[in-house]
């Protein structure tokens, strides 16, 4: 009876150490289920076990000796717990990243459909205005050539114009000189006929004796002629305002010089002194003073003289 009670714990372990393995290979997250032990059998039941059998089921009865996969396995549930979650992660990061790109190239051909659409529009619009730029351009040209044949137009026609006028010109001018020529010719005869004739009268009225034959208006009872107003004889007539006589009409009426000066006619009444010089009416510059009773003509060579003198409107 002895053997057989020391059997059975040996049979029991046996027993565990066939199910542990069989544990192991199941999920290792899963914790197995509490195993009610058996009952101790009785001794009296078990049957007996001969010795080769206890010897041969030696080898397993000592744990240690099994794979260290099967020894511990809740051991090992860690490291895949981590690669897993690793795993995940960086699985994670490449699907961001894969989205970031993806995001990055849509962003990029938007940008690139955004400026290629605007060149597009700045080329269209830069067409444009080089078009209205043509074209004014072009109207403008237009404009100018036109401008530049009306005035074309207009300088032949101004130089026809005036090659005709200066043709007309021309002839008239040869026309006039034509008759200047003969006018020159009559008037410088009539000229040399008149100084001639001036030159006489003014002879003939030459004193011998001045001092003897000279008389002033009161001598002569007075001036009863035509009186040149005030302002106009301020203006023209005085000792500061000199003249020659041959410088201004001359005409001889009655036998006696008269001359033209300040708009009125003026005769000699006197004699002119003899000690005179024969030209003094061209060369000796003369004026006309009102003198108390009337007026005279001054010689600026002569002061003292004076010679009565006549005035006329016309």
């Amino acid at each position: 009876m002895k053997p057989i009670g020391l059997l059975n714990p040996t049979a029991l372990f046996l027993l565990l150490g066939f199910a542990a393995p069989v544990n192991a290979n199941q999920d290792p997250q899963e914790k197995p289920p509490k195993q009610e032990q058996p009952a101790k059998p009785e001794r009296q039941q078990q049957p007996a076990t001969p010795p080769k059998q206890e010897q041969q089921a030696k080898p397993q009865q000592h744990p240690q000796q099994q794979p260290r996969d099967q020894q511990n396995p809740q051991q090992k549930e860690p490291p895949q717990k981590d690669n897993s979650a690793k795993q995940q992660q960086q699985q994670a990061k490449a699907r961001e990243d894969q989205q970031r790109q993806q995001n990055q190239q849509r962003d990029n051909s938007a940008k690139q459909q955004q400026q290629q659409v605007k060149m597009q529009q700045d080329q269209q619009r830069q067409q444009q205005q080089d078009k209205s730029q043509k074209q004014e351009q072009q109207i403008a040209k237009g404009q100018q050539d036109q401008r530049r044949q009306v005035h074309q137009q207009q300088q032949d026609t101004s130089a026809t114009q005036v090659q005709q006028q200066t043709r007309a010109r021309q002839q008239q001018g040869t026309e006039q000189q034509s008759r200047r020529q003969q006018v020159s010719v009559q008037s410088q005869q009539e000229q040399h006929r008149q100084e001639s004739e001036q030159r006489g009268a003014w002879q003939q009225h030459r004193a011998r004796n001045w001092q003897s034959e000279h008389r002033d208006w009161e001598q002569r009872g007075g001036y009863n002629g035509y009186r040149i107003p005030e302002d106009r004889y301020s203006g023209y007539f005085g000792p500061e305002h000199s003249f020659r006589i041959y410088s201004y009409p001359v005409m001889v009426v009655g036998g006696y010089p008269r001359f033209q000066y300040g708009g009125y006619w003026f005769s000699t009444v006197d004699p002119w002194p003899e000690y005179w010089s024969d030209n003094w009416y061209d060369n000796d510059d003369v004026y006309i003073d009102y003198s108390g009773d009337g007026y005279y003509l001054y010689n600026q060579r002569y002061p003292r003289d004076r010679i009565a003198i006549n005035v006329y409107m016309n």
